[in-house]
């Protein structure tokens, strides 16, 4: 009965080892699974991430990134006015390219057309073009390239002082009187009617055409998102914009460039200015070199060979190894020079090596051969306060030698 018991209680008392040994090969064959297919579980996640991504962005719809567009939700977009027109009945379109602008005005005589082209991509034909297919352009900060185009009168006139928050009218315009003040900062134009001046009259951050059809904002701050809802700014964008039915809001882009088919010519990409001042510049060189030649007089011719005294030579060689500091380069001529020279004091010949020449002059002088050598040969300065002084000491054994 004892051993019974026992064996049942030893039987009860192993049995969970086999499960427990059974669970941790489990974990360990999936910690090796895990790492050996550790590359395709990260490529998985990043393309099941970049899916995600993707769905999620063609489910919100398009958004435009661009300054003032009017698809773009950010501080620096238009999409709040452009709603804002929706929603009173105007049509808007969004275009980035000459083609489709005139395809979206085509047949419209009550279409207005904004033009935001601060790089100035577009030229004077396409801009005619614009301007004569619908009843009003408005032109956002444009450059002075397109201002030319337009041949309406309007110049740039500066930019609004830092210190000038808020704008009167001061026109008799009925969109800028409604609206009132403004808060803008950016451009000013002069034009045939000028509202908004930064000063008391002149320039001003909005100029219109005499007819009214062709206006030019000087300040993105007018539509944007960001200051929409500052002073009267939001009444003076939907007055301007809101005239017509129809509204194509045009961002040029590098696609507008006009391409020629030959290739421009120097008088072609010359500035005008050029034609006036280039024949002036060529004259004045011509005095230079006339007054010049005239102040150094004639050359002088002198007969060749040169003799050149050697103290002269000496002492252009140093000064290049000083501006070079050339050092080792100069040690190793005053030691050239030294040992020649006691080599011929001493009748010594030109095969006499420098350890010859050590020995004679040590045994002259009656000094250890050792501290002779060390000087003559074995010392390397490496500065030029060493080179000095190593060269006086050198001097000085030269002189002992030869006098004794």
């Amino acid at each position: 009965m004892t051993t019974s018991t026992v064996a049942d209680t030893t039987t009860h008392g192993e049995a969970p080892a086999p499960q427990q040994s059974a669970g941790k090969t489990a974990g360990k064959s999936l910690r090796t699974w895990f790492r050996k297919h550790l590359v395709w579980i990260l490529i998985g996640v990043v393309l099941a991430g970049l899916v995600t991504y993707l769905a999620i962005s063609s489910v919100s719809g398009a958004k435009d990134p661009r300054p003032l567009s009017a698809r773009n939700p950010a501080p620096n977009g238009a999409m709040a006015v452009a709603e804002i027109l929706a929603d009173h009945g105007v049509s808007v379109a969004s275009t980035d390219t000459f083609a489709k602008t005139m395809d979206e005005v085509a047949d419209r005589d009550d279409a207005t057309v904004l033009i935001y082209d601060p790089r100035g991509f577009l030229d004077r034909t396409q801009l005619e073009d614009i301007t004569d297919a619908v009843e009003h352009v408005v032109l956002v900060t444009p450059r002075l390239r397109t201002l030319n185009a337009l041949e309406q009168g309007f110049r740039p006139g500066g930019v609004v002082p830092e210190a000038t928050t808020v704008l009167e009218p001061r026109c008799d315009l009925d969109d800028a009187v409604v609206a009132g003040k403004v808060s803008a900062q950016g451009a000013i134009y002069s034009g045939p009617v000028v509202c908004y001046p930064a000063a008391a009259k002149g320039s001003g951050i909005y100029a219109a055409s005499q007819d009214g059809r062709v206006v030019v904002l000087g300040s993105t701050d007018l539509l944007d998102n960001q200051h929409l809802a500052s002073e009267g700014n939001a009444a003076l964008a939907l007055r301007t914009l809101g005239k017509d039915q129809n509204l194509v809001w045009y961002l040029p882009g590098v696609g507008d460039v006009s391409a020629t088919d030959s290739t421009p010519t120097l008088n072609e990409l010359a500035p005008r200015w050029l034609a006036f001042a280039g024949p002036w510049m060529g004259i004045v060189v011509l005095l230079a070199i006339a007054w010049r030649g005239r102040r150094m007089g004639p050359l002088v011719f002198e007969p060749l060979p040169v003799v050149v005294k050697a103290a002269e030579t000496a002492e252009g060689r140093a000064r290049l190894y000083q501006d070079s500091r050339a050092v080792e380069r100069a040690a190793d001529n005053l030691r050239a020079g030294t040992l020649v020279r006691l080599a011929r004091h001493f009748n010594l010949g030109t095969e006499a090596t420098p350890e010859a020449i050590v020995d004679a002059s040590a045994g002259h002088m009656g000094q250890p051969a050792p501290e002779v050598r060390f000087v003559l040969l074995d010392f390397r300065p490496e500065n030029e306060g060493q080179l000095v002084q190593w060269a006086q000491q050198i001097e000085r054994i030269e002189q002992e030698a030869t006098t004794r």
